[in-house]
């Protein structure tokens, strides 16, 4: 059986999706906040069957942080896909992203090497890297000099654990995917994205940064799994783009004009000094930090050939499922033409 940590965030449902469609008996933890429903609509939105493949699932309720829970879950398990995390670039947020992203993932790790799993997959991200200078693009073995934000930081932290159960004996692979594309989760994550780019904005970021399908991801995941690999990470990014190119593929998906005001680097200065007197009058979370704004100042290019070298992968269009993304948005949310 098969155990899919963070079922319900949009990797984890994609997995899950295809999982089921393989026949794969699937057992995915939830927590009690967790929407559900949410993911059974995916399923039905994106297969004929989906209702049907929706109910082979075995769901239970178990933090990561609940131990009693998790192993229960992990009762029968011989293979864990680790897609769970909290996502936040807040500084604030960072003991949340510790007890979530880094112990939960330790704990996770002990339970696979207490319940001797076959193997592990964890989900960590291209933010795991240090930013560099934008002139070459980044690998798998790029020197690490820290983390760009509090979200990298505590993405590195959890591949240490990761690396940790490996030499302790589990057999793990690591997955490092750029910003993920794909549908049904407009209101969270990379998501957000579509809901921003449906308004029509005037004004797009400087910089670029890598970007994968949701496809792809879980895909290349299921091919390192039953592949006998272990002990690799790769980063999963089938291209570099610019934020303004970006937004010219997204406003061709939703038939709007391209925005054509590039922020400057002044302005970005600007707004996260804005953004941090509202944050500290309001309470509310941050939208843009120091360190983010000055990561936006050069695109960062991150290198797929180990990973299409090692499977002889070939990447989906990334532009035609932007494009599809933007008719689903529009179908899900009632934009008409």
């Amino acid at each position: 059986m098969i155990l899919v940590t963070g079922g319900t965030g949009l990797v984890g449902a994609h997995l899950l999706l295809k999982l089921t469609q393989e026949e794969e008996r699937v057992r995915a933890n939830f927590r009690s906040n967790s929407n559900l429903e949410r993911v059974r609509n995916l399923f039905i939105s994106q297969h004929s069957e989906g209702s049907s493949l929706f109910t082979k699932i075995e769901w239970v309720e178990a933090d990561l942080n609940n131990l009693p829970k998790m192993e229960e879950a992990f009762e029968g398990i011989r293979r864990v896909y680790h897609c769970a995390a909290l996502i936040s670039f807040d500084p604030r947020d960072f003991r949340k992203l510790k007890q979530i992203n880094v112990k939960g993932t330790a704990n996770l790790v002990n339970l696979c090497l207490a319940f001797k799993i076959e193997k592990l997959c964890y989900v960590s991200s291209i933010a795991a890297f240090s930013h560099n200078d934008g002139k070459t693009a980044i690998n798998e073995e790029s020197e690490w000099l820290g983390a760009a934000n509090v979200y990298g930081l505590s993405k590195y932290l959890a591949e240490m654990e990761v690396w940790r159960g490996a030499q302790e004996g589990v057999p793990v692979v690591i997955v490092n995917p750029g910003v993920i594309i794909g549908p049904g989760f407009w209101g969270q994550g990379s998501g957000a994205i579509f809901r921003a780019a449906a308004r029509g904005p005037k004004y797009f970021l400087p910089g670029g940064t890598g970007f994968v399908t949701v496809n792809d991801t879980v895909e290349i995941m299921s091919r390192l799994m039953n592949a006998d690999i272990q002990g690799e990470r790769y980063i999963l990014v089938d291209r570099n783009l610019s934020f303004e190119s970006l937004m010219q593929m997204l406003a061709n998906g939703f038939q709007l004009k391209k925005p054509e005001k590039k922020l400057k680097h002044w302005q970005l200065e600007l707004l996260w000094r804005l953004d941090w007197i509202r944050c500290v009058f309001t309470r509310r979370k941050r939208k843009l930090t120091r360190k983010q704004a000055r990561g936006f100042k050069h695109p960062v290019s991150y290198s797929n050939t180990k990973i299409k070298n090692t499977l002889d992968y070939e990447f989906e269009d990334l532009e035609q499922v932007i494009s599809q993304c933007c008719r689903l948005y529009k179908a899900e949310v009632g934009i008409t033409p």
